[in-house]
């Protein structure tokens, strides 16, 4: 696997605002650094470059692999994973009751491969809500 530079970590951070792309974790409240992810698999040929890395939490990124779909848990079909360079955040998830709930096949099959509402998740969630964390500012 190719590594990112040091100048082109630095420019994921700063776009993810310090957060995991996927749940949304700070990097501030995480047990491990956040890695970068490269979204598209280099084994499926995607590359090194701003436009595929994208910052993901530990479990996040051990969920995720080098995967790139999995079936949409309301249809069945083969769906893409959530793709943070070409999606907007805010357009594809809801928060509601503690839980993610997806606005698009793509979010979706995202909740339910990366396990984003298992209760871990959930139990994290509601106390960094309760201490004040906001899902949709949540830069450092």
């Amino acid at each position: 696997m190719t590594r990112p530079g040091a100048e082109l970590r630095r420019q994921i951070i700063e776009m993810a605002r310090n957060c995991c792309e996927y749940c949304r974790i700070p990097q501030s409240l995480a047990l491990a650094t956040h890695q970068v992810d490269h979204v598209i698999a280099e084994k499926h040929a995607g590359e090194t470059s701003l436009s595929n890395l994208a910052l993901s939490c530990a479990i996040c990124n051990r969920r995720k692999g080098s995967d790139i779909s999995s079936l949409d848990p309301d249809t069945g079909k083969i769906t893409g994973l959530f793709h943070p360079r070409e999606m907007d955040w805010a357009e594809h998830f809801v928060l509601e009751d503690l839980e993610l709930v997806g606005q698009s096949p793509e979010a979706r099959t995202t909740i339910a491969y990366l396990k984003l509402n298992n209760p871990d998740r959930i139990a994290e969630r509601k106390l960094m809500i309760f201490n004040g964390w906001n899902m949709l500012d949540s830069a450092d």
